[in-house]
């Protein structure tokens, strides 16, 4: 099996939950990615027109900067988790994966959503590291047992 490497970005701790999880039941290390400027109740109100996420999300160049870099080289794949935030991944996944260079990685994205599904999160997030291998990712719940987690894994042609 590769040496794999968990990743993820959580506003709330919702993904956290899960990425922490899943590190578990693969024997995985664990990364997150960290936004420079945390992002408070407000950014995440997505009712108003005006927050921090609302705008981003609008802005398909929005790049929000990170804390520090998650270094990917020693791994062979690189699980990406995060919320669905407007049917797609946070503008922050694209700030990582654009941040350093996926060569020939593989790159599994799994998200968490209080009711939408992963959508075109996949094809947006391809453009972001278009040397990497993609491969289907999961919307998952946040009590996802590490015996699901592996039997999914276990699935994948990693």
């Amino acid at each position: 099996m590769s040496k794999m490497l968990v990743t993820y970005f959580s506003a709330t701790g919702t993904t956290r939950r899960l990425a922490e999880t899943m590190a578990a039941a693969l024997g995985a290390d664990i990364a997150e990615i960290v936004p420079a400027e945390i992002y408070t109740n407000a950014d995440l109100n997505w009712r108003d027109s005006g927050s921090r996420s609302t705008l981003e999300m609008r802005d398909e160049a929005s790049r929000p900067l990170l804390d520090s870099a998650i270094d990917v080289a020693p791994y062979d794949t690189v699980f990406v988790g995060f919320p669905i935030w407007w049917g797609i991944a946070p503008r922050i996944v694209e700030t990582f994966l654009e941040s350093t260079s996926f060569s020939g990685k593989t790159i599994v994205a799994f998200a968490t959503s209080g009711g939408s599904g992963m959508g075109r999160t996949v094809d947006v997030l391809k453009k972001s590291a278009p040397d990497a291998r993609f491969l289907n990712g999961r919307l998952m719940r946040a009590s996802e047992s590490e015996k699901s987690i592996r039997k999914w894994v276990d699935s994948l042609d990693i």
